[in-house]
């Protein structure tokens, strides 16, 4: 081994994976080694490599190691995350990991999604301090984000409106034209128990692509869900009608009985062969790409703004305000939505209907309330309305 000064960065850090209670040899093996905790978990293992994967390429790009991290190097990489230079370099669009034009970065990451980098390299950082290949965690002395860094929001923001959402399913299920095609039926199908799913049962998308038909069952004459959801916890939810009714209907396109019998282990999302299942990635793309169409279509086609009467062509139905701003400003937010704001809808949808948190909190599986807690807007609505009353006249 080359002996370093003991007073430098390069020595301290030497001695450190000296006396490492892990087998690594170097810093991306000391973070494998951290994300191997995850392996169970494949969407959490994904979303915790490309933020560790965007500190190594950033740290490297600066001379510097997990351990050589200070304080004052934090506010650099934050200033990094939401402007990564130059361009070229560090952002493009999305390529397989081997090939020679990936990028760590789609664009520069917006506030909430800093805000979620910082809070992964946190507990990464507590990590490798137990594992003794750092002396200190730099995380923890940004004293002025550490209601940021302990992931306290005041509430949940990105989901869909009401009105948009309506809106939305209405898009949504509007039926093939008579000419379709047998992959056209099946798509529609196919997208439109997506959805449901996504908004009546508000799982995750690994949820989703793991979904057996068994896992819906029948107990003294009502269906509940059964899901293995994050760290392996197994959850029973109670599935509502509309679910069943839609379930139904999937399962008689695909030529099977509405009702699935306990033992039927085949994969409750499927590929165009109608027996594969879908991955997660697949998944993800499929519900992108539903969010840019309907996008597209509040844009281009003169489709009835979320929020007024009516559908478009009818009267008193414009399908765009004066300066056509309002349909453009809801495709930008069903554009930049992914399909976890789904979940998000239909927990926040769920507290506005009224469901107690008690049971809101069973149904998207918090192990704390004050989580479940973010997603009720109520209290804020009733701010509002009391204020509203406070003016200049």
């Amino acid at each position: 081994m080359v002996q370093r000064p003991p007073g430098t960065y390069e020595g301290r850090a030497a001695a450190l994976a000296d006396t490492a209670r892990i087998s690594a040899a170097s810093d991306v093996e000391a973070v494998s080694a951290w994300l191997e905790e995850y392996q169970d978990s494949a969407q959490t293992f994904r979303a915790y490599r490309k933020e560790a994967e965007r500190l190594l390429l950033w740290l490297d790009s600066q001379g510097l190691t997990l351990a050589t991290l200070r304080r004052d190097g934090l506010d650099a990489f934050e200033a990094f995350l939401s402007d990564p230079r130059p361009a070229a370099r560090w952002i493009g669009p999305p390529r397989p990991r081997h090939a020679d034009d990936w990028r760590p970065f789609r664009r520069p990451l917006s506030a909430s999604s800093r805000r979620q980098s910082l809070v992964i390299l946190q507990g990464l950082y507590s990590w490798l301090v137990e594992a003794g290949w750092v002396d200190h965690n730099p995380f923890r002395l940004m004293r002025g984000k550490r209601r940021r860094l302990d992931n306290r929001q005041e509430s949940i923001e990105r989901y869909l409106e009401r009105p948009l959402w309506d809106w939305f399913w209405g898009w949504l299920n509007q039926p093939p034209l008579p000419t379709a095609s047998a992959r056209q039926q099946f798509e529609w199908q196919r997208r439109r128990l997506i959805f449901g799913f996504a908004y009546l049962l508000a799982p995750r998308i690994s949820e989703m692509a793991a979904a057996r038909m068994g896992d819906f069952y029948l107990r003294e004459g009502r269906w509940w869900w059964r899901v293995i959801g994050k760290g392996d916890k197994l959850a029973t939810i109670p599935v509502p009608p509309d679910m069943m009714s839609m379930l139904g209907d999937w399962r008689e396109h695909l030529g099977l009985a509405r009702h699935p019998e306990p033992d039927d282990e085949s994969p409750l999302l499927r590929g165009l062969n109608g027996q594969r299942s879908l991955g997660d990635n697949q998944l993800y793309r499929l519900i992108k790409k539903a969010f840019d169409a309907a996008a597209f279509e509040l844009e281009t086609a003169g489709a009835c703004k979320p929020g007024q009467p009516g559908q478009a062509g009818e009267e008193g139905s414009t399908g765009r305000d004066d300066t056509g701003h309002g349909n453009a400003a809801l495709a930008r937010t069903l554009r930049t939505a992914t399909p976890h704001w789904l979940r998000h809808t239909a927990i926040t949808h769920q507290a506005q209907g009224g469901v107690e948190l008690r049971y809101l909190a069973r149904s998207a599986r918090h192990s704390r309330l004050d989580t479940t807690a973010r997603y009720l807007h109520a209290e804020a609505e009733e701010w509002q309305k009391q204020m509203s009353g406070h003016g200049l006249t």
